[in-house]
């Protein structure tokens, strides 16, 4: 039986190359795969998928109310064969859609691999991946770290000087320059990138902290 898989990760961690080389892979091998992306991604060419080593191919640009099941269906009926469907950004797919991936595992046995961030700037589930979560057969995890080494499973919103933003849509269509990857310690405290602090030397005569020029 086919199934249908999550791998979700945090900003940066490579998921659009982990899905266009399964796509090669598949290619490689004689087989073809169907791509879809979402219409909301405007940082690209729209039906576009591109990764951030110069990787890209061509997608369907699927909106909130395509039913995706229904158009690999009509796909297939037109001759296509399909080795396997990618899903790109499926966090933000809907609820229904996510439903409509399972149908595409169950009903017509193709495997379904969905790639996306499983939480917003404000570490709340996108409502794809909340059902992704929920409905997946396979769950997993593409590691990406922090700006202090540690693993980074935090989504942080910042603005153009740097500082984190708390407020706002959950949407907002950005790359490296809205977004960054932390670890949750640093996520709590607002801290995008790592703090660079000066030398201290403890003076015992006058009992202060001097900085080291």
């Amino acid at each position: 039986m086919a199934k249908l898989y999550f791998y979700y990760a945090a900003m940066n961690a490579g998921k659009s190359t982990v899905l266009l080389q399964s796509s090669h892979n598949y290619k490689e091998r004689g087989m073809q795969t169907l791509l879809f992306t979402p219409l909301i991604d405007t940082r690209h060419e729209q039906g576009i998928i591109h990764s951030r080593i110069g990787l890209s191919e061509q997608a369907f640009a699927f909106k909130k109310n395509d039913d995706l099941y229904a158009i690999t269906r009509e796909l297939l009926q037109q001759g296509n064969s399909y080795a396997c469907i990618l899903i790109d950004e499926a966090q933000f797919l809907t609820r229904e859609q996510v439903y409509q991936l399972t149908e595409i595992a169950d009903q017509l046995s193709i495997p379904v691999l969905a790639y996306g961030l499983r939480t917003d700037f404000r570490s709340e589930l996108f409502p794809g991946s909340q059902f992704l979560l929920a409905w997946a057969d396979e769950l997993v995890e593409l590691k990406t770290i922090c700006h202090c080494g540690r693993k980074a499973i935090m989504n942080m919103r910042i603005d153009a000087n740097g500082n984190a933003v708390q407020e706002g849509e959950q949407v907002f269509i950005g790359g490296n320059e809205s977004y960054v990857s932390t670890c949750r310690f640093h996520f709590k405290r607002g801290e995008a990138t790592k703090l660079t602090t000066k030398n201290k030397l403890f003076n015992k005569d006058t009992n202060l902290v001097e900085d080291l020029v």
